[in-house]
């Protein structure tokens, strides 16, 4: 147990993590030098460059004469998956923090490293691309030191491009990362931290060992769900699986034992044996809270089943990703999903086609609210539809954020007038060093779920660094906007909004859909409305043929005869026809700005 040392690394989006992990591992020889990332092994990471899942890797390294096991986890830096952060840093003792040295602190490393604090890990600072020419080191350690706390001395200079200072990283993590405290003899309490489905092996738990030994061919048990199993197989995870006999405590590994329903492994369970069981759970572990809700339909509605399939697997692999059935006038039988954020909707969607080949319909993202009724009861309610009758409503409370904005000073006009626009109420501004300014908003998370982080990117051309925390629910003037054709509301569409916005998005929508919805042999009128009051309208004309063109001179009679014939085919046709909204619509309400 003194020999080993778990660790895990945690950044900002793009300070140069998982390449910084590559170059440990090539350092340690546990793999040959390759090109491109070796740990983000989904084509999605490869292709966007973002790390979406956290990698647990075993590496073996000399220090001293003497060998050591270093357990590393990868983690990822997007403010949307800091779930798989959270529980990757249950698992271990210490973390490397990494800065950029060209872009220092920013909000996504601060609130990764009050996560880490909490489960006071040992922090070593590492301040990453030294190589680069726009690199400022100096500057950056100080924001690290008055961030930290710590000594200069202590902050290690790297470069995950050139291998610089990877050796001071290791002394460092055998150094000052204490090793994994527990009892041998005591018995088995294992975290499970993650897990991934095989079509051959069933459900493949990985798991960190608190107190206990565990041994292939141990019946073991699920302690919060209570299922029992043999272990055919423990071992430990380098680039690919590699059985052991036994693992002990501190060892991180995995363990299959032929499980098959997803709903088994639940991440944050412990293991325990069957025959001496522990006396209670490991604690610590939260439960994830989605906050964006969006309905997931199948195109082809015999795939309902084939999606629920789909869709448990890859909970397995994701444990942020909530989901129940629902049902749809316009899209037939669907699930509501619960999102941790635009960006995990989004590769939720990409998995779903590229792994399962599961092409789906996502409706127009939304958050839940509480609506409390004349008799004072609470509904929380997740999509406009289970909304009940306005006359019955006394108020409705939505969910709000504290947001922290990290950016520099040049572009805090644009950003409050942004903030402000998203009806956001400015808390204090702080600046950190130089010209660097942090500013704290209480906003409403409806207002931020489409496309607040794009346009926050795209004014401070990239400079501002973005993360968030819930902040319970508030009163607000909500309405429901309804989008009809034809007299007949597309439920699809209708979202809850704020009243001072309504009108204005009403409007746009229907202009939007106008473009959007293909022309019929009868006119489609396309209106919004609040409650009975319709507030926008516009009118998709009808393909016509020009009946009238074979009469020319004559009693202006015999023209009226055949527009009112036309007239009463097109009225007749109207009243059976019906009008697709084609796919390329509802995206399209997505990005109205």
């Amino acid at each position: 147990m003194k020999k080993i040392r778990n660790f895990c690394i945690i950044a900002h989006i793009d300070h140069g993590k998982s390449t910084l992990a590559d170059r440990l591992l090539e350092f340690t020889n546990t793999i040959q030098v390759t090109t491109g990332q070796m740990l983000d092994d989904m084509d999605l990471e490869k292709e966007r460059g973002i790390t979406i899942k956290s990698h647990a890797i075993q590496m073996e390294y000399t220090y001293k004469g003497e060998k050591y096991i270093l357990n590393l986890i990868d983690t990822p830096g997007h403010v949307d998956f800091s779930y798989e952060v959270s529980r990757s840093i249950a698992a271990c003792e210490g973390a490397l923090l990494i800065v950029d040295a060209s872009q220092g602190v920013q909000a996504q490393t601060i609130s990764n490293l009050y996560m880490a604090i909490e489960h006071d890990l040992e922090i070593i600072p590492i301040i990453n691309k030294c190589d680069m020419a726009s690199a400022m080191p100096e500057e950056v350690e100080d924001e690290i030191v008055e961030l930290l706390g710590c000594k200069r001395e202590e902050i290690i200079r790297a470069s995950g491009k050139t291998g610089m200072g990877v050796e001071e990283i290791l002394t460092a993590v055998i150094e000052r990362i204490p090793h994994p405290e527990g009892d041998e003899e005591a018995p088995l309490q294992a975290l499970i931290f993650d897990s991934v489905f095989n079509s051959f092996r069933g459900i493949i738990a990985y798991f960190k060992i608190e107190n206990g030994v565990i041994r292939a061919g141990d019946k073991v048990k699920f302690f919060n769900t209570g299922k029992e199993y043999v272990a055919d197989e423990v071992g430990v995870l380098k680039m690919e699986m590699v059985p052991r006999k036994e693992l002990r405590t501190g060892d991180v590994g995995y363990i299959i034992s032929g499980i098959k329903t997803s709903k088994e492994v639940k991440v944050g369970d412990t293991i325990t044996h069957v025959a001496r069981p522990c006396s209670k759970a490991i604690a610590g572990f939260e439960e994830v809270k989605p906050m964006v809700f969006a309905g997931v339909y199948p195109i082809e509605a015999e795939e309902f089943e084939d999606l629920r399939a789909s869709l448990e697997k890859l909970q397995l692999n994701d444990a942020s990703l909530t989901f129940q059935p629902e049902s749809s006038l316009a899209l037939g039988f669907g699930f509501r999903c619960g999102f941790l954020g635009l960006l995990h909707m989004e590769i939720v969607q990409e998995r779903l086609d590229r792994e399962f080949n599961m092409n789906v319909i996502t409706t127009v993202p939304n958050v839940s609210y509480m609506i409390y009724d004349k008799q004072g009861e609470v509904k929380e309610v997740h999509n406009p539809g289970g909304m009940p009758d306005p006359t019955l409503i006394d108020h409705i409370e939505e969910p709000y954020i504290k947001a922290s904005i990290i950016t520099t000073t040049d572009y805090i006009g644009p950003i409050m007038t942004l903030c402000l626009g998203k009806r956001g109420e400015l808390i204090k501004q702080e600046y950190i060093s130089g010209n660097r300014v942090e500013i704290f908003y209480n906003m409403p998370l409806g207002e931020i779920v489409i496309d607040f982080y794009d346009r926050l990117k795209s004014i401070s051309k990239g400079y501002a660094s973005f993360d968030y925390h819930p902040d319970g629910f508030r009163p607000s003037k909500l309405v429901k906007l309804d989008i009809m054709l034809n007299g007949e509301p597309v439920d699809a569409l209708s979202t809850l909004i704020h009243f001072d916005n309504a009108y204005d998005m009403g409007r746009r929508m229907c202009e939007k859909l106008k473009e959007l919805i293909p022309r019929q042999q009868f006119d489609i009128a396309i209106q919004a409305a609040i409650g009975a009051k319709i507030i926008a309208r516009e009118t998709i004309k009808a393909v016509r043929k020009d009946v009238t063109a074979k009469c020319y001179g004559g009693d202006v009679s015999r023209k009226r005869k055949l527009l009112e014939k036309q007239k009463k085919g097109k009225k007749r046709m109207k009243q059976i026809g019906n009008v697709e909204v084609p796919q390329k619509a509802f995206l399209a309400v997505l990005k109205l700005d």
